[in-house]
């Protein structure tokens, strides 16, 4: 892949959007990165681009949370759940069937967007947790590994386990976190990061590291509800232009 200034530019500033969207609702980081690099690229090279800030920006946000050993005591299935799932699809994303991952990167937005904006948080019983934890865990692994975002259905599930703000921001950075790890191992196994896209990864995370540090520091200063509306907005329109491609 070769890079060029006005290419560079792009992905700062999908950067530096994408790490703001995280900074003021704890999410959103891949969804937004993959799903606008890849109307101007390949989603496994969006992915790949995304690797080193998505990794260092998800384990900032998980050591800020009060909880992480009690987190991973409780999701810990779910965890290992989305390794299995990334294993199963290893080398879709950017194996010979590549050519269909523009199509359900816009599906997947789309249908993140849909339940963003429904805004209903299904309940999760906690006796359900023993089996459903594994399952959305494999189902989120499988979405990843097909799209390079690991937004479904992991989040609307955690969603769904009544975990106050601080322990659902701090539970989704562990699940991006092994998430990205995972999608990471799959990328390097089929030779997708050469050296040109490992060092604009790196060159990412500053851009990254500026726009999640201004959304924290917006967070407290503008309506979360408003912002979310508008970013799921963005999203489903961004899902259907990538679906009809």
């Amino acid at each position: 892949m070769s890079v060029d200034g006005g290419l560079l530019a792009t992905v700062a500033l999908v950067m530096v959007l994408s790490g703001f969207v995280k900074g003021v609702i704890g999410l959103g980081f891949a969804a937004v990165g993959v799903g606008l690099l890849g109307l101007v690229m390949p989603p496994a090279q969006a992915a790949a681009i995304l690797v080193v800030p998505a990794t260092v920006t998800n384990i900032w946000q998980l050591w800020a949370g009060p909880d992480f050993r009690g987190l991973l005591r409780r999701l810990w299935p779910m965890l290992v759940g989305i390794m299995l799932g990334g294993w199963l699809v290893s080398g879709t994303l950017s194996g010979a069937r590549s050519g269909h991952a523009r199509f359900w990167l816009g599906v997947v937005l789309a249908a993140y967007a849909v339940i963003g904006l429904i805004g209903r948080r299904p309940r999760v019983p906690p006796r359900a947790e023993i089996w459903m934890g594994p399952m959305v865990g494999l189902a989120t692994g499988v979405v990843t590994g097909v799209t390079g975002v690991f937004m479904i259905p992991v989040v609307p599930y955690l969603g769904g386990l009544g975990l106050d703000r601080e322990d659902l921001i701090q539970a989704l950075g562990l699940s991006f976190t092994v998430a990205t790890f995972t999608l990471a191992l799959d990328l390097g196994r089929s030779g997708v990061f050469e050296q040109t896209l490992v060092i604009t990864s790196v060159a990412a995370l500053l851009p990254a590291s500026i726009g999640m540090v201004a959304g924290e520091y917006l967070r407290a200063r503008i309506s979360p509800a408003l912002f979310r509306r508008c970013f799921f907005a963005g999203m489903l329109v961004l899902g259907l232009e990538l679906a009809r491609h």
